[in-house]
């Protein structure tokens, strides 16, 4: 039998690989505690790096527990950032010293003086006195003896293996997947001071956190990459003493995880079969009715031929799955036999509830499918989770307050209270920094506006009006990019309107790598929602599908449901997307990713429908895909 080492023969790194992002944080936090409480056992001090990573937020509420609890005291801790946007001023919401401030350093007893975060006052002429100072710090103190990171740092692209603390430039992809930070690319810093390579290397010990479908190709470049300074995050590879936590989502490209018939024997499940038979199909550039025994024995699938085979018998297995998961009736079609459908005929029409985490989730992910539903006579009801007020432009705000004023002037009514908010807005704008929240006032416009949009396009797919749910979540309503945990109130608000409707549908986002972690936020607000409801007996009688299609798309071996769309359909969803104006064009998040969100949707869409017709299916305009979660 083969070793548990052999399918782990592609990784140059150990990675141990975890179902959530709680158990490794407890975990890396122990780590640091048992070293605080060794160095203190010996009087000696212990220096500790760390990164404001939000895949550190867990280890940092973890560690502050801790200390509550009195078992550790972090008097004898020093404390080095690994990196800093530069110019920042400390104080400011992007500062990662703020970050470790809120997180940690504010409720633990570390001295002051303990406590050396890279400054980014420090004026450019004097930049290199103090980086080198900051590397003699860490050295006179004996080295860092942990290093909690969830990255590289700025090391950007290029970074030598020996460079140390230095201001670098960061380049355009790195201001880019900062953007959301700063509330657009054109306020990112072009400057950061970081920790370098041989900085990061010295380490005692580091212990690498990344959670995420985000992460994927961070964990896969680092684990099974080739080293070479154009990622640096492969120099890990070198260090001899590398403790690496990812989840699930995270090691999803690890080719244990992604592809494990190559690395050994595996499990045969029909989800497993399904995956390794799409995976040779774009291979080999086949149908799945044309694979060949010695195409399944000539690419490391001998086991699962001998197992299930002849080729044809698992071909034809395969295909017929595929084919079943293909319907034009999302809410069932009525009066057919639902045996081989994905969703069941009955009852019809069905009470649907469809949640987007934003006010365009939906029909960016969804729309064709959405269009669909309202076509076939169900009872949809749209639940806008979030108000994404953080997410119009002050340009926006303050057009819409200027129609207000205008609108006041031509009927005479209240002209002179919407010429005064015009002015506050106008006054409040011109204040704010770039990055800052909105004053309440302006976030209520914002969100208004975002309303607005969400209800034009749901006229324009034939909702009506009293099934447009706005939950505004609280959560959500801090003004800035980073949010409050969920709360009693957040779930309560999703289980009031789910008793209210008694669906026979849930469609949820599924789409996880959305960039300020807010659908990922919502979905498990909605799962613990469902949890707590779990007697209800309607609730026997209801199906959950996850949409994807913002961010990302789902694989199709993961697919439990396709609906095709035809061109006229397309045209549809795209009209249903423009009508939300304030996204359009130019979003403020847009990610890594330039192009508008419906560009993106209907490259995925159409990308999906050709797959399906390349594996044998029937040919399509577009397809958009769907996992149903089970519970």
């Amino acid at each position: 039998m083969l070793s548990k080492e052999f399918t782990k023969r592609y990784e140059k790194v150990p990675v141990e690989i975890f179902d959530n992002s709680r158990e490794p944080s407890v975990l890396a936090a122990g780590l640091i505690a048992e070293l605080i409480k060794s160095k203190n056992r010996i009087k000696t001090p212990a220096v500790l790096g760390l990164s404001a990573a939000s895949s550190n937020i867990e280890v940092f509420e973890e560690l502050v527990r801790i200390y509550k609890s009195g078992e550790i005291s972090f008097s004898n801790v020093y404390i080095f950032s690994l990196d800093e946007y530069y110019p920042l001023d400390p104080k400011e919401l992007q500062s990662h010293y703020r970050f470790l401030k809120e997180y940690l350093l504010d409720f633990i007893d570390i001295p002051s003086g303990n406590i050396h975060c890279l400054d980014s006052r420090v004026s450019k002429e004097n930049i290199h006195d103090y980086c080198f100072e900051y590397e003699n710090m860490i050295k006179e103190l004996g080295g860092l003896d942990f290093l909690l990171v969830g990255s590289m740092g700025f090391n950007e692209p290029g970074s030598y293996y020996n460079s140390i603390t230095r201001l670098i430039t960061l380049n355009y992809n790195t201001r880019v997947a900062s953007a959301s930070e700063f509330f657009g690319v054109e306020y990112v810093p072009r400057y950061a001071l970081t920790m370098g390579i041989s900085t990061i290397l010295s380490a005692k010990r580091i212990c690498f956190l990344a959670f995420g479908e985000g992460a994927t190709n961070t964990i896969s470049t680092l684990v099974e990459g080739d080293p070479t300074n154009m990622s640096p995050v492969t120099y890990l590879q070198s260090h001899k003493n590398l403790t690496l936590f990812v989840d699930n989502a995270a090691a999803a490209e690890l080719t244990r995880i992604k592809t494990p018939w190559l690395t050994g024997q595996c499990e045969w499940d029909d989800k497993m079969i399904k995956k390794s038979v799409y995976w040779l199909c774009k291979k080999l550039q086949k149908p799945i009715l044309k694979l060949t025994d010695r195409d399944y024995n000539d690419n490391g699938m001998s086991d699962l031929v001998t197992e299930k085979g002849p080729a044809s018998k698992i071909n034809i297995k395969v295909f017929n799955d595929l084919q079943h998961t293909i319907s034009g009736w999302p809410g069932g079609k009525p009066n057919a036999d639902d045996s081989t459908r994905p969703e069941r005929a009955v009852p019809f029409p069905k009470r649907v509830v469809i949640f987007s985490p934003h006010p365009d989730d939906d029909v960016i992910s969804m729309g064709g499918t959405l269009a669909r539903l309202s076509e076939h006579g169900h009872e949809v009801n749209l639940a806008y989770q979030v108000s994404g007020n953080i997410a119009v432009f002050d340009h926006d705000a303050v057009r819409f307050l200027d129609f207000v004023r205008e609108y006041s002037k031509i009927f005479g009514s209240d002209i002179e209270i919407s010429e005064k908010i015009f002015k506050q807005a106008l006054k409040d704008l011109k204040a704010k920094h770039p990055g800052e929240p909105d004053t309440p006032a302006i976030r209520e416009v914002k969100g208004a506006i975002r309303r607005g949009e969400a209800k034009s396009a749901c006229r324009y797919l034939k909702i009506p009006e009293e099934r447009v749910h706005f939950l505004n979540m609280p959560f959500y309503e801090t003004g800035g990019v980073k949010k409050k945990p969920v709360g009693k109130d957040d779930i309560q608000i999703i289980k009031d309107l789910l008793q209210c409707v008694k669906p026979h549908q849930i469609y949820a986002a599924g789409d996880l790598s959305d960039p300020h972690g807010t659908h990922r936020i919502c979905l498990m607000a909605i799962y613990t929602a469902i949890e707590e409801l779990s007697k209800e007996e309607w609730l026997k009688d209801c199906r959950i599908w996850l949409y994807r299609g913002a961010w990302q798309e789902w694989d199709v071996a993961d697919a439990d449901m396709a609906v095709p769309l035809s061109p006229e359909e397309v045209y549809i969803k795209r009209e249903a997307i423009f009508k939300h104006q304030s996204q359009k064009d130019r979003p403020v998040f847009p990610g890594t990713d330039s192009r508008e969100f419906w560009q993106r949707a209907e490259e995925r869409n159409h990308n999906t429908a050709v797959l399906y017709d390349k594996l044998g299916m029937a040919e399509y305009q577009a397809i958009e895909l769907f996992v149903r979660h089970q519970f």
